[in-house]
């Protein structure tokens, strides 16, 4: 019995090693792709994919020939990330109806998203994610349940810390991941998805308690290469080499999607020869309720028929290639301008000396009498050909980006209005828009799996920390069963459009209509802390607190009616308190609430009446003592 359990272990990491490197050898055209952008991006510009199938440096054709480098890709991609790094894509939790219960979850789901995403710094790996995106075409997000973080529980029989585990973001470059067809457009139409990653064999010890033999991995790493440079002088440019790692081990998780005869799916871990999971795919993270893949994908721009997206890269590199040999030419006749081209009859003078210094100031140049003395050659002007090619190579890198010299220089015209530089600025973010709404999805998708993290692992009563909406630390107490909704929506549409400044203007132009006036021509309260809040300020250094305070006891009092009895206060403001017991009372469907609030809204009206009667009888007993 056991000699057949080795045995079918031993097939399946078998079958999983050989499933792996034939997919590796597959993807290997896309892979060489990935590192001739990466090389153009880093400032090596003279690589190439030779037909032997690696990247190859071409060197100088003669030893006076101009190889410098001005590159224009770096400055296009890192105008381009600098936009994608403005996107913040908050998300909020929809309620299933519009019941005070369902609302008040709500909140408190979009509280926990919130916190998980800045413990798990994902705004960072967002800007991780941008950059691999950007350079190869694609990239993923790992989403899990991590049993080493999260609150310290305890301590195990082997005297380590036992954590109540927690929800893990990770950036799983495109190199890591090997879908079975390279011809599937979604992750999620994948039958089976592998994550190879390399670990350091103590690495693999520590995480999956097996000890597997070391071996030496090929990795990528930079390097110098003497590849540049000109006449008399040689430059050193970034080269993205084939380096080796000792001790590794490559760790191959295949993730199978469920099928009718495994419905829960399949994960295999295999660590160089050992198996070291073999069962279920551990992850309840669909939205129906079933297993999936814990990936997300985020592309640049996409490519129709492939898993994976495309790179801007890929378009300027001709476009790169074309403007280095416009200005090394450029160069190269500026030289022969400058330093002269002689023409010298045969035997009239020592050619060694002059080719070694040449015709410096003040050199007395001995020639054989009867001779024709040195002359330099007639070589005429640059011609403007090199200009006008230069500046046409420059509009195409516009052309074929999308980022104009607006973006990329921050360049402004004087001839051009206000309204011609919007509409330029608007044109460059509506080239990211393929980006822009990739990146959005993905942390849609991730917040997503987030929550239903939660709701499969928290069995039982946890705690979190999180910052309240006037800047208080709050903390709250929650199962599983509290989250029941992971409807996501985004907070605004686009942060590359919807700046603070736009939404501060709109604002400031709706007061001045008067949109927010109430009956009397006045800004209510409950409005002022609203429009704080939309112009960013949030409550503003708690100008408005003691509002904010009242209508969080009103929602309080919502959510407490029909279990206890309200009680009216003489410090409420009944206003306020009126206006947030009467959206509750609409919304809500129960009874028993309604008959509370009801009850409530009369006291609240009866008090305030008594309050204004009381305030009259004392301006008008002082008029008279007067």
């Amino acid at each position: 019995m056991k000699k057949n359990y080795e045995k079918f272990r031993e097939d399946i990491v078998r079958e999983v090693k050989r499933d792996f490197l034939q997919r590796r050898e597959e993807r290997k055209p896309l892979e060489l792709q990935w590192r001739l952008n990466m090389n153009f991006y880093n400032g090596n510009q003279y690589a190439e994919i030779s037909p032997v199938g690696d990247i190859e440096q071409y060197g100088k054709q003669y030893f006076w020939q101009e190889r410098e480098v001005y590159n224009h890709i770096a400055a296009i991609v890192e105008t381009r990330l600098s936009k994608l790094n403005r996107l913040k894509c908050g998300v909020s939790v929809r309620p299933f109806s519009s019941d005070d219960s369902d609302v008040h979850t709500a909140k408190l789901s979009t509280q926990i998203v919130k916190a998980l995403c800045e413990e798990n710094d994902l705004a960072s790996l967002l800007n991780t994610a941008s950059t691999w995106s950007e350079v190869t075409g694609t990239c993923f997000f790992k989403t899990v349940w991590s049993a080493d973080k999260g609150r310290n529980i305890g301590t195990g029989k082997d005297k380590k810390c036992v954590r109540e585990g927690d929800v893990q973001v990770s950036v799983v470059p495109p190199y890591e991941l090997f879908p079975d067809s390279l011809t599937t457009d979604k992750l999620e139409d994948c039958q089976s998805i592998i994550h190879a990653k390399a670990y350091h064999v103590d690495e693999v010890k520590d995480i999956w308690g097996v000890d597997v033999k070391g071996e030496d991995v090929n990795v990528f790493s930079l390097d110098n290469a003497q590849i540049g440079g000109g006449f008399g002088y040689n430059a050193s440019l970034p080269n993205m080499i084939d380096s080796v790692a000792h001790d590794m081990c490559i760790v191959i998780e295949k993730y199978s999607k469920p099928t009718a005869e495994k419905p829960d799916g399949e994960l295999v871990i295999v660590a160089g020869d050992t198996l070291v999971y073999y069962g279920d795919l551990p992850y309840i993270n669909e939205s129906d309720g079933s297993r999936g893949y814990p990936f997300t994908k985020t592309i640049c721009l996409d490519k129709i028929g492939c898993f994976y997206g495309t790179s801007i890269i890929e378009r300027l590199i001709p476009l790169q290639r074309a403007y280095n040999a416009v200005k090394n030419r450029k160069h190269e006749f500026m030289n022969r301008l400058a330093m002269g081209v002689l023409t010298v009859e045969d035997g009239s003078i020592d050619t060694d000396s002059l080719e070694d210094e040449g015709l410096p100031p003040g050199k007395v140049l001995v020639y054989r009498q009867g001779a024709t003395p040195p002359r330099l050659l007639e070589v005429g002007k640059v011609p403007v050909d090199f200009q006008y090619e230069e500046e046409r190579i420059l509009s195409e890198f516009t052309t074929m980006s999308g980022v104009s010299e607006l973006s990329k220089y921050s360049d402004v015209y004087n001839s051009m209005s206000g309204k011609a530089i919007g509409l330029l600025v608007e044109q460059d973010e509506t080239r990211l828009n393929i980006a822009t709404t990739s990146l959005r999805n993905a942390v849609k998708r991730i917040c997503e799996h987030m929550l239903r993290l939660y709701k499969q692992f928290c069995t039982s009563k946890r705690m979190k920390r999180f910052s309240g909406e006037n800047g208080e630390v709050e903390l709250a107490y929650f199962t599983a069963s509290d989250l029941r909704s992971d409807d996501l929506v985004f907070d605004n549409e686009n942060e590359l459009t919807d700046t603070l400044e736009n939404r501060r203007n709109m604002v400031l132009e709706l007061v001045r209509m008067g949109i927010f006036n109430d009956e009397k021509g006045e800004v209510s309260a409950r409005n002022k802390v609203k429009i704080l809040e939309l112009l960013g300020f949030g409550n503003w250094e708690s100008a408005r607190d003691v509002d904010e305070s009242h209508r969080k006891k009103a929602l309080k009092e919502n959510l407490d009616a029909g279990k206890t009895t309200l009680k009216v206060a003489d410090y409420d403001d009944h206003d306020l308190h009126t206006d947030e017991h009467i959206k509750a009372l609409l919304e809500t469907k129960d009874e028993k609430i309604k008959a509370a609030l009801d009850e409530h809204i009369r006291q609240h009206r009866l008090a305030k009446l008594m309050n204004d009667g009381l305030q009259k009888y004392e301006e008008q007993n002082e008029k008279e003592q007067r």
